[in-house]
């Protein structure tokens, strides 16, 4: 049983992984862009005009409009946006300029006054009725406000004038445009309506099927998607499209695993099956998927990211750092990608922790560019403990005592740290004393109170242990690793075995893929007798987790099962790892066994 703290998750893996693509993707957002803009990427000279379309008028500024327009901007800058939208109108009736109405637009649509923002973007619209940008702000408005009605019409138009390499495209401009409509089954149909004539168009048909798995319509939704892979057998987009209407995730897998079969050089239909082997747990698979994309670029830095968070789940310490070197030193040399390598430092700091290299974990802390304070407060935690870990608890507890906060859950971890760093150093009865202070000023943390239970076991106050968990229980009846924590405590002194049981049970059933939750259950059916159920659940906890405390626990049910060779290689595996590991060294006594 342990308490752990697991830095990386595979929900991480997954945003890690949701790496724009520079091909295809399904309905891809780009309703911020003008629509205008796939028509005239294909034609630079009516990009030119456009540029040109928005004619000024030709309007003397006086010294009275000059200082109009100055005291709006102020009022406006203070806070205000009344009053200086209401001047902009003004001035822009009396002189015809679209940019005064456009300035108000910008001033309502600030102060999410979408009814006053609607009537100035009309207005620049009908001075400037060939500005793509006023007609992608009236777009926006009218379909927000449910007046689709008035979309309709420009948007059919819109259609119809693009060129055919650049339609698909303005389809699915306006299908992200229409996702934000209130009545989503009007927009729905408004959306088949439009797309309708071009039947033979395989974007067509990836709208649609969005459009009816929108409504969950499935049937609809797999005949759509299945359309447009026939029209258009190599696209990405309508694979991918197919995959996402199936029935399950086995049939999403099938479908782009027959997709890479014959098109194996299709980057984001690989990078979505890696995805999917992951969430199907088939982790040693996905990451061969990854490291495929890895060799065919080199330097992606999602595909890194993913590689890195793959390994740590695979207890691959060395490749993770790997992978998570390469993607951090990637994102220096890139400081307007959007990607925040804090995560990866964060980890890599902690991988050096764990190899007994604290000078490279407090490197790699200096290496943070943050300006969250939680994380910049979680650096100096950890920065404080490293400093302890190279011998320096003095200076470690200094810099804890330069943490000023004010919120009580930041305060109560300074001191949950000042306390590990003094039993570490040795110094057990001045860390269990600064927490029992701490559990006086902090009543209600049951983060807290869980912590003090633990150390109060380490010093042999089973009692104390046993009251605080309780009381953690009852503030946090969910509390999985409450209850672990004291089905383990009775389990481990060999008494209350049935209690126990039911405790570990109770939290294996929140839990049933906690390695150190089955470590328990495995401990627990060990006391109770039960070798072959104690046997199972250690085999797994250690699969999905190479601890070397629950090695020692599988290896003592090995060797009262009378395998004592397998038993000493578990144990030597776990020295290997932890050579001053507690749990080990009891054991080895206890069964007067030496390595």
């Amino acid at each position: 049983m342990k308490n752990a703290f697991a830095i990386v998750t595979l929900s991480a893996l997954l945003s890690a992984c949701a790496v724009a693509p520079k091909q295809q993707q399904p309905a891809p957002d780009l309703s911020d862009q003008p629509l205008a803009a796939a028509e005239t990427r294909d034609h630079p000279d009516q990009a030119k005009e456009g540029e040109q379309a928005e004619k000024l008028p030709n309007v003397e500024m006086t010294p009275a409009m000059m200082s109009q327009l100055m005291q709006a901007e102020m009022a406006y800058k203070n806070g205000d946006w009344q009053g200086p939208y209401l001047t902009m109108m003004s001035l822009a009736q009396q002189t015809k300029d679209p940019r005064l109405a456009k300035r108000a637009a910008e001033m309502a649509l600030s102060a999410k006054q979408a009814d006053d923002a609607l009537a100035a973007v009309k207005l620049w619209r009908q001075y400037a009725p060939d500005s793509e940008e006023a007609s992608q702000y009236y777009l926006g408005l009218v379909i927000l406000s449910d007046n689709l009605g008035e979309a309709e019409n420009i948007l059919k138009q819109r259609l119809a004038d693009a060129t055919p390499g650049a339609r698909g495209l303005v389809m699915f401009q306006m299908q992200q445009l229409l996702l934000r409509a209130k009545d989503k089954e009007a927009a729905s149909a408004m959306l088949e309506r439009l797309v309708a004539p071009y039947g033979n168009l395989m974007e067509t048909h990836v709208v649609l099927a969005q459009a009816a798995l929108a409504r969950n319509d499935k049937a609809a939704a797999r005949r759509e998607a299945q359309t447009a892979l026939q029209l258009k057998p190599d696209s990405e987009i309508a694979a991918l499209t197919a995959a996402q209407v199936s029935e399950d995730e086995g049939g999403a897998i099938k479908v782009l695993k027959d997709f890479l079969a014959a098109h194996p050089e299709a980057r984001e239909v690989r990078s979505a099956y890696a995805r999917l082997l992951v969430n199907e747990k088939q982790y040693e698979a996905a990451r061969q998927e990854f490291l495929t994309l890895d060799k065919a670029q080199p330097d992606n830095p999602g595909t890194l990211y993913a590689l890195g968070i793959l390994s740590m789940q695979m207890n691959d310490r060395t490749a993770a750092e790997k992978y998570f070197s390469r993607f951090v030193d990637l994102m220096d040399k890139a400081p307007e990608d959007e990607r925040d390598p804090t995560k990866a430092v964060m980890i890599l700091s902690q991988i050096a922790e764990e190899r007994g290299d604290y000078k490279a974990a407090a490197d790699w802390l200096d290496r943070l560019d943050t300006e969250d304070p939680k994380v910049q407060f979680g650096a100096e935690l950890r920065r404080a403990q490293l400093t302890a870990k190279q011998g320096d608890v003095a200076g470690a507890r200094k810099l804890l005592g330069t943490l000023k906060t004010d919120d009580k859950t930041e305060q109560a971890q300074i001191v949950l740290v000042e306390a590990q760093i003094l039993r570490d150093a040795g110094q057990a009865k001045d860390a269990f004393k600064l927490m029992e202070q701490g559990v006086k000023r902090f009543p209600d943390n049951t983060d807290f109170l869980y912590d003090y239970a633990l150390m109060a076991e380490k010093m042999g106050k089973t009692a104390v242990m046993e009251k605080a968990l309780r009381k953690v229980i009852a503030k946090s009846p969910d509390n999985m690793q409450a209850y672990n924590a004291l089905g383990y405590s009775l389990a481990d002194r060999n008494i209350r075995l049935k209690e126990a049981y039911q405790l570990i049970a109770k939290a294996l059933k929140m839990a049933p893929g906690d390695p150190f939750i089955l470590d328990s259950m495995g401990w627990v059916n060990y006391r109770l007798g039960k070798l072959d159920e104690a046997e199972t659940h250690l085999r797994k906890a250690y699969t999905l987790r190479n601890d070397p405390e629950i090695a020692v626990h599988l290896g003592e049910v090995l060797w009262k099962k009378g395998q004592a060779e397998d038993a000493r290689k578990l144990w030597r595996e776990a020295q290997a790892k932890d050579p001053k590991n507690d749990a080990l060294k009891s054991t080895l006594a206890r069964l007067h066994q030496t390595l």
